[in-house]
């Protein structure tokens, strides 16, 4: 019976958390179990796992490291639990996160429900135009470098749950298994990738961070999305302090300010003269930077405000050209845009929240693409560009929701 065990986990919370991480799919861990396979013998395996997980007994397996290449050209490692740790890890996300939610900052907007990357954007760009500085932060190797023991000491402010601090602690202690095959045992960090690390991620820089800004510096505003963030600053002289203050607060907690990715920035506009040389960063996709802007009478004036970066818009052209559209000659424009116009919808939907505009060059280098298919497929338009072009254009004046750009930027046009 479930009354009979240790730990007050129902069946249902299992289950709950079964649901939500098929939803998110994944990939194997260690065990080289895909969500597919765990499905098999679904009942057996969500019984195993609620048994283990009330009665104490449930010890996570090796997190599985892969890594996976950074827009810089490095790598990113990340952990990869197996599907039945994932699940028992948003077993306890779904019991912590309510509570945190009470107490977490409203400029933290990163993995939280109701926040989302575009609010923060938006909110940076609100302040930009309110403060004429910025200090830009980046946190080193952060995920991998989190205090085992002030992430548990902040856990166990927020909850008396035994068992959510006992398989807490035994997920950031469980051993990491290498590429080789080799095993490392973590004396400090959480994997990411885990289902339960965003949220702890949060909490430890709640306290790091933006407790001490609210204690420290109430004056400057800030928007934080996990390790990123961005200060706004009244001047150069307070962003210096700031950083000064920063790098120390952070080594008492174990962590290091990124000492490259750091920068202040003079947010440079028609209203903010003299010369300065950092006038724009990167965050969350989007570059911050003066730009041209029309206002509501026509005008045009600079305005330091947000558009899809050069990493994002370089990520999105090789997305594409891994498409190689030219190559599937065998499909019909349909099929293509059936494949294809849920990614760009998305690319859409963030990127054009901000200066849409720099968004067009890079979603007519999809319409290139299709040119380029168009002339292997139909044997009239073969080595004719220019008329597989206009054929192409036809096509989008006629049927310009089929692919999910092409009204975007044939209204555009028309206009």
């Amino acid at each position: 019976m479930e009354q009979a065990k240790p730990f007050c986990i129902t069946k249902r919370q299992v289950w709950e958390a079964y649901k939500r991480v098929k939803a998110r799919k994944g990939a194997a861990g260690v065990d080289g179990q895909t969500i597919e396979a765990f499905e098999e013998d679904l009942e057996g395996n969500l019984y195993k796992l609620w048994n283990r997980l009330a009665s104490g007994s449930y010890f996570p397996s090796p997190v599985l490291r892969v890594e996976i290449p950074k827009g810089d050209g490095r790598m990113r490692p990340l952990g990869i639990p197996t599907v039945a740790d994932r699940v028992a890890q948003m077993v306890a996300k779904q019991c912590l996160e309510p509570e945190l939610e009470k107490h977490f900052h409203p400029d933290s907007y990163g993995y939280r429900p109701g926040k989302s990357a575009l609010d923060a954007v938006g909110m940076a760009r609100k302040r930009c135009w309110k403060n004429d500085w910025v200090l830009d932060l980046d946190i080193k190797g952060f995920f991998d470098n989190i205090d085992h023991e002030l992430m548990m000491r902040a856990v166990r402010t927020h909850t008396e749950e035994n068992w959510v601090l006992l398989y807490i602690e035994r997920w950031l202690k469980a051993p990491i298994e290498m590429q080789d095959g080799t095993q490392k045992l973590p004396q400090k960090g959480t994997p990411q990738g885990g289902v339960a690390s965003p949220l702890l991620a949060n909490l430890f820089l709640h306290y790091a961070f933006d407790k001490w800004m609210d204690r420290e510096h109430p004056d400057i505003p800030f928007e934080r999305y996990a390790d990123d963030g961005v200060c706004h600053c009244k001047s150069e002289a307070q962003a210096e302090t700031l950083r000064s203050e920063l790098i120390d607060r952070l080594e008492e907690v174990g962590l290091e300010l990124h000492p490259e990715k750091t920068k202040i920035v003079y947010c440079k506009d028609d209203d903010r003269r003299g010369d300065y040389p950092c006038i724009s960063f990167d965050f969350l996709g989007y570059t911050f930077r003066p730009r041209r802007s029309k206002n509501r009478w026509g005008k045009y004036f600079i305005n330091f405000s947000p558009a899809i970066s050069n990493k994002a818009a370089k990520a999105i052209r090789q997305r594409v050209r891994s498409w190689r559209c030219h190559l599937r000659s065998d499909k019909a424009l349909e099929e293509l845009s059936r494949m294809f116009n849920a990614i760009i919808q998305g690319w859409i939907n963030y990127y054009g929240r901000y200066y849409q505009s720099a968004l067009y060059p890079i979603l007519r280098c999809l319409d290139r693409r299709l040119v380029r298919w168009a002339t292997r497929k139909y044997k009239r338009l073969r080595g004719h560009r220019r008329r597989a072009d206009q054929w192409l254009q036809r096509i989008a004046k006629k049927q310009p929701g089929l692919f999910a750009h092409w009204r975007l930027l044939h209204a555009t046009a028309g206009r």
